[in-house]
């Protein structure tokens, strides 16, 4: 099973289709960023800021 790799928290099959970077990887998850911003998030700890 996935997980963030900024948390550690599970996610589901489904949330990593959709909110992976193109290397797969879990930047923000609902366990660690409000529900309205996990897309902004991830494209921020993406970029490293």
């Amino acid at each position: 099973m996935p997980k963030c790799d900024h948390c550690g928290a599970h996610v589901s099959e489904r949330f990593a289709r959709v909110f992976a970077d193109e290397h797969g990887e879990i930047h923000a998850c609902v366990s660690c960023s409000a529900n309205a911003g996990i897309a902004e998030a991830a494209k921020e700890r993406a970029r490293g800021t």
